[in-house]
């Protein structure tokens, strides 16, 4: 994901497409997800969980090797929402394995988990950077053929996934053992969560540039929060186990909306980076806690949380632009914050102990 999005100006230059068409492409990517979010719901099963982890992982390497390869926009879009589809479904089959994982292993470990993918974003973009005088065509051609290899490899690994009784993920009756309005608020608090990361990720390099800090000052910005998430994910779960799920999201949304507020009201890019850093490290551990507290209800719990969230993460940078429009950024950055008091108020709810 990080190969094709840091990618994405010479994907536009040798496509020769606009703005606007570039946007279809990211479009395109966008419904595919959702679609393959969707899908993954309601295909995966405890004895289909290996099948759909190989196909989806293949199915994403290879989309991304044609990719680079594509020089249209027509092609382009398909093979967009292919790679979408195919994310979506791994995204659900992985984070369903993960719970099961989890559960025999008899501790918390999804973050630690989910800070592989945090690792996976900064090497990815690392390669890109590296290999930026290195056609696109090529790095996606032999990265996605790569990774295409290493997903074949894992097949013994994933297979093991269908092991040992999971009463709590198998099954049609697992949709039952959580009530709906329990899974629809840990969707919204997924979506309140991933938002913020998506406002991270677009707005906080130009919130800096905003305040006159230089080009690499402001790239620094989403440095500082991602570096800061990958190493609350990282050490996540040994405060998970020690003061349980309800506590840690609830202190680390806290955090996180203080640190964006005292960040987007103190105008100094001191405050600024400080802010987005404690921004990443309170909303590290959110989105882990909400999947294993989504596990409880199967498969499909799992996918209209990812769904619901990833809406958030899609709709987030427009809607605070829009804001932006009419107010100003800093007034529209505290949209997250708020936000993010919110997952501190309502996850108290969502992640109460249930009992069937």
């Amino acid at each position: 994901m990080a190969v094709w999005g840091a990618r994405m100006p010479s994907i536009q230059k040798s496509a020769d497409l606009s703005t606007a068409q570039l946007s279809l492409v990211m479009l395109a990517a966008a419904l595919g997800m959702v679609a393959g979010l969707q899908t993954g719901g309601r295909l995966t099963r405890p004895d289909r969980v290996p099948l759909l982890l190989t196909s989806g992982a293949v199915g994403l390497a290879g989309s991304l090797a044609v990719l680079g390869q594509c020089d249209s926009l027509p092609t382009l879009s398909a093979v967009a929402l292919l790679f979408g589809l195919t994310h979506g479904v791994l995204d659900v089959a992985v984070n369903t394995a993960a719970v099961r994982c989890q559960n025999a292993y008899g501790r918390p470990i999804m973050s630690g988990l989910h800070a592989s993918y945090s690792i996976g974003a900064l090497a990815g973009a690392a390669l890109a950077a590296v290999t930026a005088r290195t056609a696109h065509s090529l790095l996606f051609l032999i990265t996605g053929l790569a990774l295409a290899v290493a997903a074949l490899a894992a097949i013994p690994g994933a297979r093991s996934t269908t092991g040992g009784e999971d009463p709590s993920s198998s099954g049609r009756d697992a949709d039952q053992r959580l009530p709906r309005d329990r899974i629809w608020l840990l969707g919204a608090l997924a979506a309140a969560t991933l938002l913020g990361e998506g406002a991270a990720a677009d707005w906080a390099a130009v919130h800096l540039d905003g305040l006159h800090a230089s080009t690499a000052l402001s790239a620094a910005a989403y440095a500082c929060y991602s570096a800061a998430m990958a190493t609350g994910r990282l050490t996540g779960d040994r405060l998970t186990a020690a003061f349980g799920a309800r506590l840690v999201v609830q202190t680390g949304a806290l955090l996180a909306a203080a640190g964006l507020a005292a960040g987007v009201l103190v105008p100094t890019t001191a405050v600024a980076l400080a802010g987005w850093t404690l921004f990443g490290l309170g909303l590290s551990l959110t989105v882990p806690c909400l999947i294993s507290a989504a596990g409880a209800g199967g498969p499909q719990a799992v996918a209209t949380v990812s769904v619901t969230g990833y809406l958030g993460l899609l709709a987030g940078p427009a809607l605070i632009g829009a804001i932006a429009t009419l107010t100003s950024l800093p007034t529209a950055l505290l949209l997250p914050a708020l936000l993010a008091a919110a997952v501190a108020f309502l996850s108290r709810r969502a992640l109460e102990p249930h009992t069937s």
